[in-house]
């Protein structure tokens, strides 16, 4: 597949694009890629008490310098977390203003096969918006039973570097000791991703809908 000139993650969490496809997105915009992403929450119910409300807000932004997605690239929408779905018009409506405005050729939604809420309702919302795009889900295996690894993008050492630098950004998620927030959980995905294609690294997408 010709990689477009445009592409557009939607990320239903402040870490959700990196953590799935941090490695693809670096190696995009080393590409030349005009890369698009768009987070629906900010969690900030989710931060532990005391927590400045645009704590993982400012470290989203932190993490996309580190990838090099422009600052007029990026939409940061204030959803309540785990409440996308109270929220599904206003949520579709954004898509579809995203959708008239950029015109992508790929679009980077969470996986089918998704089981968190909010994941669930971005995926949903996305395909009425793009039915007639090419739609890759990313993966998050702690979110899923099954997924299909169905879509490969190679990467190369820098592109993993590169994400898991910018997942650094992620101070607050960090020292909540998240499991898959490990520089050695994002390496061993790649690397067995990778031994799927005869590669040294990759990350895997499900392909959801291709447009040729």
């Amino acid at each position: 597949m010709i990689i477009p000139e445009r592409i557009l993650v939607l990320a239903p969490h402040t870490d959700d694009a990196e953590l799935g496809a941090g490695g693809s997105m670096a190696k995009w915009l080393e590409a030349g890629v005009d890369l698009h992403v768009a987070v629906f929450s900010t969690a900030e119910d989710s931060l532990p008490a005391g927590s400045s409300p645009s704590q993982l807000a400012d470290e989203c932004n932190a993490s996309l310098d580190v990838l090099g997605v422009k600052p007029e690239n990026r939409t940061i929408l204030h959803y309540p977390v785990r409440k996308l779905g109270y929220h599904r018009q206003e949520v579709l409506e954004n898509i579809v203003e995203l959708a008239r405005r950029l015109d992508p050729g790929w679009i980077l939604i969470p996986s089918g096969s998704d089981l968190h809420q909010d994941h669930a309702t971005i995926h949903d919302e996305a395909l009425r918006a793009f039915k007639h795009k090419t739609v890759l889900g990313y993966e998050l295996p702690w979110n899923h039973i099954t997924f299909s690894a169905s879509a490969f993008v190679t990467l190369e050492r820098h592109h993993l570097d590169t994400k898991w630098e910018a997942l650094t950004k992620y101070t607050s998620q960090l020292e909540m000791g998240r499991p898959y927030f490990t520089r050695e959980f994002h390496e061993s995905l790649a690397r067995v991703r990778g031994l799927q294609v005869k590669h040294d690294w990759a990350e895997a997408f499900e392909l959801i809908r291709v447009v040729l």
